[in-house]
């Protein structure tokens, strides 16, 4: 799929969305170090349904949808920001002595990062914030997960679609409505874009037994202020309330 999607279509991706269908496993946290292809599974205490207690799950997942349909591919600006991550790897590296390195951001390292980030322009700057940043809050919510707290895990979810609108500008004005909204419904831990931000969806994490009432409210709230794009979406399937799954297989 990688390969087909950066040699045939032009779209330059990396392999998370890829890697998230063939590793993840029911009820687990998959972390993924995409420069060492090395990945995790964390699952935390107490989160999930047990048949012998008769413990339900105590989250779901929502997925929003926007009724954006743009293929990425005819929106220049994924690929535009992967080149301003690159450019603003080269840049780091160069101030740091390591101009012959590769230029991924995953190659600097976090003191070249402090110590050289002045030296970056104001857009460059703020994507390799989001970068940095979004590994702090990778580190802190793979804390949070493996403690079951639900809380500061959705903080950093919606620090960290906060980040992707403020630093990395993506996503549109129906997006963004929709992540705001999301961050209103009751019982919602935390939300954000999900995939790439400039089309598509925002998901959320909700409290088990708010989540009902949270897609309805999403629903209703995202209809009043874009009926057009809402207008698009079958209501049935607008909000969707999932559970964590199991990887892709074959049976």
């Amino acid at each position: 799929m990688w390969l087909i999607e950066n040699g045939y279509l032009g779209l330059r991706n990396g392999i998370l969305d890829q890697s998230a269908i063939l590793l993840s496993s029911y009820g687990c946290l998959t972390c993924m170090n995409c420069k060492t292809k090395e990945h995790k599974l964390i699952k935390p205490p107490g989160l999930h349904k047990n048949q012998k207690s008769g413990k339900k799950d105590a989250y779901k997942i929502l997925l929003a949808f926007s009724g954006l349909k743009q293929a990425l591919t005819t929106n220049p600006g994924y690929n535009h920001r992967v080149a301003e991550c690159r450019e603003a790897a080269k840049n780091l590296l160069h101030a740091s002595g390591n101009g012959q390195v590769e230029p991924l951001l995953c190659n600097v390292e976090p003191e070249a990062y402090e110590a050289y980030k002045s030296k970056l322009d104001s857009n460059l700057a703020k994507r390799a914030e989001h970068y940095f940043s979004e590994n702090m809050r990778v580190m802190k919510g793979l804390e949070a997960w493996a403690s079951g707290n639900l809380e500061d895990f959705g903080k950093l979810i919606s620090a960290s679609g906060l980040s992707s609108i403020k630093n990395y500008e993506c996503g549109c004005e129906p997006l963004i409505q929709l992540y705001e909204i999301l961050l209103k419904a009751p019982g919602v831990y935390g939300a954000r874009f999900s995939g790439a931000g400039f089309r598509g969806c925002c998901l959320a994490l909700v409290d088990a037994d708010y989540a009902m009432e949270a897609a309805s409210f999403v629903k209703n709230e995202y209809r009043n202020l874009q009926p057009d794009f809402a207008s698009h979406i079958n209501a049935e399937k607008a909000v969707l309330i999932c559970n964590a799954g199991d990887c892709a297989r074959v049976t």
